[in-house]
């Protein structure tokens, strides 16, 4: 239940809650068409995806204006919840699958997110400047940053500087070789409870 969320983002208004509200009915209904979410994991649609997504709000607060660039978004994820929680950033959600960027403009359309912008494309061929990339583990760390780093902008206006933030479960000691000087990792249990963060981090790479 969106409930939840609100328990760990008190300061949402009615307009926030009710996009999260009704973000599950609207995945139902495409979930009947095309497979964007695993069935079974639409049982804990809010905790796996959702909550998932928005605990890179427990880090930033993304400012009016700033550029974010999810890459691989698949059915739009983390790129849709934090769009619901920062209406004034920009979000371009990108993926080289024509049908999931067609239901990640249908759910952005439904929910008038006016922030959120779609891409089919690879991301090696995406040219644009961005003040952070984001993803859900869609390939091996290194091999991301490789693809992606020619996307951060040089100038930041946030707490944290640009870079990337990506979201990864279970031991990540061996992809983060070269770059353990330079990361910073977080522990998404200590924002939520659910046994499902327990493994969960995010990683952020400052250019």
């Amino acid at each position: 239940m969106p409930e939840r969320i609100f328990k760990y983002f008190p300061e949402l208004d009615d307009i926030r809650k009710d996009k999260l509200r009704y973000l599950k009915p609207i995945y139902d209904d495409w979930n009947k068409k095309i497979n964007v979410i695993s069935r079974k994991d639409m049982d804990n649609f809010y905790i796996h995806h959702v909550l998932h997504s928005l605990s890179i709000a427990k880090i930033i607060s993304f400012r009016p204006s700033t550029r974010i660039l999810d890459v691989g978004t698949g059915g739009g994820f983390p790129g849709i919840p934090l769009a619901i929680l920062f209406p004034e950033a920009e979000f371009i959600l990108l993926d080289s699958v024509a049908k999931k960027i067609k239901v990640v403009k249908s759910v952005a359309e439904n929910l008038d997110l006016k922030n959120v912008h779609t891409l089919i494309k690879r991301a090696e061929d995406e040219k644009g400047s961005y003040d952070f990339v984001v993803s859900r583990a869609v390939t091996e760390f290194k091999s991301f940053v490789k693809i992606t780093s020619k996307n951060i902008a040089v100038e930041s206006r946030n707490s944290l500087r640009n870079g990337i933030i990506y979201l990864k479960g279970g031991d990540i000691s061996g992809e983060l070789a070269g770059f353990s000087d330079r990361v910073r990792i977080w522990n998404i249990k200590d924002f939520f409870i659910e046994e499902f963060f327990e493994t969960k981090k995010i990683v952020y790479l400052p250019f």
